[in-house]
């Protein structure tokens, strides 16, 4: 696999050519998910309200991977952009030392209190309580492919080697999707397992995409050469890793802590409700996980610009990227609006289900294109090394989801109040976020341009 060259060359191929891969990765991984939910599904609804509940912590899981992913695949992009091979190398040293930390300290907490982390939700049923906690301890086990695979994957792309992302995600996939149905319902040598089962392909499949990126580490040879893992690293490499990926990490947890505080909110309108919520995220997930991937390649593209002081191509890069973007959040809007009860349906069969979910997705419809505008742009806030805006946006943003949601539920909206409050809220930080960035773009611009006139 070849890296793209991302700081020559025409600008709307180059991005193109480093997104695609991870925008297909990005619809991959849906499908792994939407898969897991098509076979659970099959299973009950009891079993998608399970996993929902449990599947809230793995979340948090990659939310604490973002630390080290994020802050290395910024830093390696700006060592590269700069031709500085041996720094590269020493973030992503870091990156791995600080996964491992990160990884062991979350594995821990998440096996010795599993009991308490699920019976936070307050669940309607003891058998679906008892699958989340089960559920939680399989993940939870399999957290070391988890960090892997994120850190992996950020550092692949930092060097615009995102075709191998690509690959990994892809060989994963197929191998969830074989494990799925055997370790669910049983076949041959395997028992039927039901969500516990789930839960073991899940991480057999992170664990084989684990495995396939340390194959490709091993063949690089711009970077992973230089890496020595068994060196101690740096405490200035650690604070600036930290310093790009903590603000985004420390957002998404609290959106997943919030997340499962609305989780425990909508489970007063029972299980089905939650298990309405977790199809339709997933459903969803066609929109927010293609911008996001669509964000690393922007976040990856602005880093090794911005480290080789390239600020047109940074403005033209930017600005393509939003463009690509506008069209598929109308895609997915029109997807969502207008045909939300077969979409639901692939993923279960009680009309009371079905019902809630069709309502989700049509309240989560209007609020694809500026949510779309919001993860584009905050990847490239933080491929200019400024985390913080897009982190500071989100955190209010999400944190008004919860009075809105209280508020709205209470009046003739129902539970379609909570809906609502998430979408209002995806709407309002689509506006803020993007024109943050325009006007930190500008100013970056300004003072490139009065820099350049001085020398």
């Amino acid at each position: 696999m070849q890296k793209i060259d991302l700081l020559n060359g025409r600008i709307t191929p180059t991005l193109a050519r480093l997104a695609f891969p991870i925008m297909g990765t990005s619809l991959m991984q849906m499908a792994y998910n939407m898969i897991d939910m098509i076979w659970i599904g099959r299973v009950s609804a009891d079993a998608v309200a399970a996993v929902g509940a449990a599947g809230m912590y793995l979340w948090l899981a990659q939310g604490l991977a973002t630390i080290p992913r994020l802050g290395a695949q910024v830093k390696v992009a700006h060592a590269i952009g700069a031709g500085d091979a041996p720094l590269a190398a020493r973030y992503a040293q870091t990156a791995f030392h600080m996964g491992a930390v990160l990884m062991a300290f979350f594995t821990a907490v998440c096996l010795i209190f599993h009991v308490p982390l699920i019976a936070f939700f307050k669940l309607n049923s003891a058998a679906v309580t008892q699958d989340a906690q089960l559920y939680l301890i399989v993940v939870a086990s399999g957290f070391l492919f988890t960090f892997c695979t994120q850190i992996f994957t950020g550092l692949f792309t930092a060097t615009g080697n995102s075709s191998i992302v690509f690959c990994s995600t892809a060989v994963g996939l197929v191998a969830n999707m074989i494990l799925d149905p055997l370790m669910i319902f049983g076949f041959g040598p395997f028992p039927r397992m039901n969500v516990a089962g789930a839960a073991l392909a899940t991480v057999l499949a992170q664990a084989v995409v684990s495995v396939i990126f340390l194959l490709a580490a091993l063949r690089e040879s711009h970077l992973f050469p230089y890496v020595h893992l068994f060196s101690r690293s740096h405490w200035q490499d650690w604070r600036a890793v930290a310093k790009i990926g903590l603000p985004v990490s420390l957002q998404s947890m609290f959106f997943s802590s919030l997340s499962m505080i609305i989780a425990r909110l909508i489970a007063g309108w029972g299980d089905a409700a939650i298990a309405a919520q977790k199809v339709g995220t997933q459903i969803e997930s066609i929109s927010y996980m293609t911008a996001d991937g669509f964000a690393t390649a922007v976040n990856a593209f602005l880093a090794q610009n911005y480290g080789a002081n390239k600020p047109e191509r940074i403005r033209k890069g930017y600005w393509t990227a939003i463009r690509l973007m506008i069209v598929w959040s109308i895609f997915t809007t029109v997807i969502l609006i207008v045909f939300p009860e077969p979409l639901c349906r692939i993923f279960i069969s009680e009309p009371d289900v079905v019902e809630i979910g069709v309502s989700y997705l049509r309240i989560m419809g209007y609020s694809q294109i500026l949510m779309s505008l919001e993860i584009t742009s905050s990847g490239a806030f933080q491929g200019l090394g400024h985390p913080v805006p897009p982190a500071v946006s989100g955190i209010v943003g999400n944190l008004l989801r919860v009075p809105m949601a209280i508020v709205l539920s209470a009046t003739v909206l129902g539970l379609d109040g909570v809906w609502w409050s998430i979408s209002i809220s995806s709407i309002l930080k689509g506006i803020v976020v993007f024109g943050w960035f325009i006007f930190t773009l500008q100013r970056y611009l300004s003072r490139s341009r009065q820099t350049q006139r001085e020398e």
